[in-house]
């Protein structure tokens, strides 16, 4: 099983909402900040939205007030509820951990915003 699974992506027009799934492996879940980082085309990876262990969350400036990271920790996923979705939030969407030394990565779901 891959440590981390995303799931949720699709096509959306303008203005609407989706909500992104990771389900990550019980081994790395644990006490362990979560992110949601995107990439969009010819751009690089940036950080989208962080929860810490305790529930603390930051997001970057572009999705605040727009998108909300929540995790439960009784099924060891992470979610992003993306609501007033605009044209540039096209992007493929990825789920992170970093536990200790190691970096561990989804294999991406996309979000295509219509306009």
């Amino acid at each position: 099983q891959a440590p981390l699974v995303e799931s949720g992506g699709g096509l959306v027009q303008a203005g609407g909402s989706l909500r992104l799934s990771c389900a990550v492996s019980g081994s790395i879940f644990g006490a362990n900040a979560l992110h949601w980082y995107r990439q969009a085309p010819g751009k690089e990876r940036d950080l989208v939205a962080s929860i810490t262990s305790l529930g603390r969350t930051s997001y970057a400036d572009s999705v605040k007030g727009r998108f909300t990271i929540s995790r439960d920790n009784t099924k060891n996923t992470v979610y992003l509820q993306m609501n007033s979705l605009k044209p540039e939030d096209t992007a493929v969407y990825y789920c992170n951990c970093v536990k200790g030394f190691n970096a561990y990565w989804g294999q991406g779901t996309q979000v295509t915003v219509s306009s």
